[in-house]
């Protein structure tokens, strides 16, 4: 039985009103975000749909992998993508400690530092997150991004129709959409982020990178 929901109620959202849900509406926007990557085996097949389809998304990118693979990371940047920080290992909480995870999140920022980039997005790996972790979190400086629309590429139980069910039963504009470009979640991935570039295309909608 699936932990998860493919959208996340309203009611939640105003629980966890410090954190960011969805993004602004305005011309009729929709922001897709992809976590995990870079890696050479499914980063680039993204930006590739990306650039067919004129869209631009932000990336939550784990530091070990921008690490490995610093040439994909700067296509990334190169094609106009924005990038937000996953820490540096992936780390879940609370299954670490305090220090440790904020010491990973310093490390990812150091990482992406190194290529020119001080973003101010974070997204906590799992979408967990305790109140006082939050609360440290943001006093340096980084805005939680969390969303309402989770396609669920990485549940290995189901198939790309379903994830591409799940974003289009959902989405609308100021929408925050979560994929994977990771191996786990790449066979999902890559029936289901055509459809949906599709769909938002023939909707008249933009899809934009967050700030």
């Amino acid at each position: 039985m699936k932990s998860y929901l493919v959208y996340t109620p309203a009611l939640i959202r105003r629980l966890y009103g410090r954190r960011i849900w969805r993004g602004p509406e305005q011309n009729d926007s929709i922001y897709l975000t992809f976590d995990d990557g870079p890696i050479p085996e499914v980063t680039p097949w993204v930006l590739d749909r990306l650039k067919e389809a004129k869209a631009k998304a932000t990336f939550f990118v784990i530091g070990d992998n921008v690490h490995k693979h610093p040439e994909v990371l700067n296509r990334v940047i190169d094609e106009g993508h924005a990038l937000g920080n996953h820490t540096f290992h992936h780390l879940k909480q609370p299954t670490v400690s305090a220090k440790n995870y904020l010491e990973d999140v310093d490390r990812c920022k150091a990482q992406l530092l190194q290529h020119s980039i001080n973003t101010l997005l974070f997204r906590p790996p799992y979408g967990k997150l305790s109140a006082r972790m939050a609360k440290a979190i943001r006093s340096k400086g980084l805005k939680i991004v969390m969303w309402d629309v989770l396609s669920a590429d990485f549940d290995t139980s189901i198939d790309g129709a379903q994830c591409t069910k799940n974003v289009l039963d959902n989405i609308s504009p100021g929408s925050i959409v979560v994929f994977h470009d990771s191996l786990k979640a790449q066979e999902r991935l890559k029936r289901s982020l055509p459809q949906v570039l599709k769909f938002i295309e023939n909707k008249g909608w933009k899809c934009r990178a967050l700030a």
